[in-house]
C-alpha cells in the first residue's frame, strides 16, 4: 500500500523520516510518496485534505481535525524551541522588550512583521504575545532574515534554523516566544505534529504510528546514517548547524507524546480558544 507523506525540507524532518522512507526499518509492506513543502503550504494541504500524513503546525491542526488525527510519534516539541521575534534595530528591540501581552502604544501597533504563516504556531504564540501587531505579511520562512535587512518589514518573526543565523547577520532578538510560553504555562511548546486521515482503516492508522516512531529511534541509534539525505535537503547549512537544529525540535517527544506532551498540546488549545485564535471543536484529537 502506498501513502502520501508530506514534511518539510528542514533537518528536523529529514532526520524523523529517513530511515522510514528509505526502508532502513522494515515498514511492513506500506510504502511512502514523499512531497516536500514549507509548514504554511502542508497547512493548507491538510485543510484540503491532500495527503494521506503530513506534518502541520499544531495552531493548524484546529483547522483540520475533522479530516486528520494525531499520531504519538514524530511531533516537534520540547522547552527553548519555540520561534523567536527578531528585528534590525537595536533600539527598537530594547524598546518592544517591555510590552508583551500589553497593548502596544499607538505608535508600534503598525510595525510590519514578517510572519511564515497565518496558521503557525508561530503566529499564534505572536498573537499571545503582542495581541495589537496587526499588520502581518506573510513570507516563506528563509526569506524573512533577508526582507528585514531589505527595510521590506520592521519585525521577523523566526523558526526552523533562523535562529542559528540571524544574529550572525546584525539581527537582534526582540523575544524568544517558546520562552515566553514556558513561562507562562510550564510547559513544552507545541510547535508542529504528524496527522493522518481518519478515514484509513485503524491498522493502517496504527501501523504508520509504529513506524515513525521506530524510524526515530534509528535516526536516535545511528545518527550520521541519513547525513547525505539531510544535506540533500538543507540548503547549504554546515554540518554542525544542522545537527543542533534537529537537537533542538528532536527529542522524546519525537518519539512517543506521552502524559506530558498530549498535556501540552492541550493546553496550547484551550489558551487558543481563550483567546478566539481557532473554532471551537468537540472531536478527539488523538489517535485511538
Amino acid at each position: 500500500m502506498e501513502l502520501t507523506l508530506g514534511f518539510s525540507p528542514c533537518p528536523n524532518d529529514t532526520f524523523i523520516f529517513d530511515a522510514l522512507i528509505h526502508h532502513k526499518i522494515d515498514t511492513k509492506g506500506l510504502t511512502f510518496r514523499v512531497e516536500y513543502y514549507d509548514v504554511e503550504t502542508l497547512n493548507d494541504k491538510a485543510f484540503n485534505n491532500e495527503l494521506d500524513i503530513t506534518k502541520l503546525s499544531y495552531h493548524a491542526f484546529a483547522y483540520a481535525v475533522d479530516k486528520y488525527e494525531l499520531l504519538d510519534a514524530g511531533s516537534a516539541l520540547g522547552f527553548g524551541v519555540g520561534p523567536l521575534l527578531i528585528t534590525k534595530g537595536e533600539n527598537l528591540a530594547t524598546k518592544l522588550k517591555q510590552y508583551p501581552e500589553k497593548d502596544l502604544p499607538a505608535a508600534l501597533q503598525d510595525l510590519r512583521v514578517g510572519i511564515p504563516g497565518r496558521y503557525t504556531t508561530a503566529n499564534f504564540l505572536l498573537g499571545l504575545a503582542f495581541p495589537t501587531l496587526q499588520s502581518k505579511q506573510e513570507l516563506v520562512f528563509s526569506d524573512i532574515e533577508q526582507a528585514l535587512l531589505d527595510n521590506e518589514i520592521d519585525l521577523g518573526l523566526i523558526i526552523h534554523e533562523n535562529r542559528f543565523t540571524y544574529q550572525d547577520k546584525g539581527l537582534f532578538k526582540v523575544v524568544d516566544l517558546g520562552d515566553f510560553w514556558e513561562k507562562k504555562t510550564q510547559q513544552p511548546i507545541p510547535l508542529g505534529g504528524i496527522v493522518i486521515k481518519r478515514d484509513l482503516p485503524a491498522e493502517i492508522k496504527l501501523l504508520v504510528n509504529q513506524l515513525i516512531r521506530e524510524s526515530v529511534e534509528y535516526a536516535f541509534a545511528n545518527p550520521k546514517s541519513g547525513l547525505e539525505y539531510i544535506r540533500s535537503h538543507a540548503q547549504e547549512m554546515e554540518e554542525t548547524v544542522m545537527y543542533k537544529h534537529i537537537a533542538l525540535y528532536v527529542n522524546k517527544y519525537s518519539i512517543h507524546l506521552g502524559k506530558d506532551g498530549r498535556s501540552a498540546v492541550n493546553i496550547l488549545f484551550d489558551k487558543a480558544l481563550e483567546l478566539g485564535l481557532i473554532p471551537k471543536f468537540d472531536t478527539n484529537i488523538f489517535l485511538t
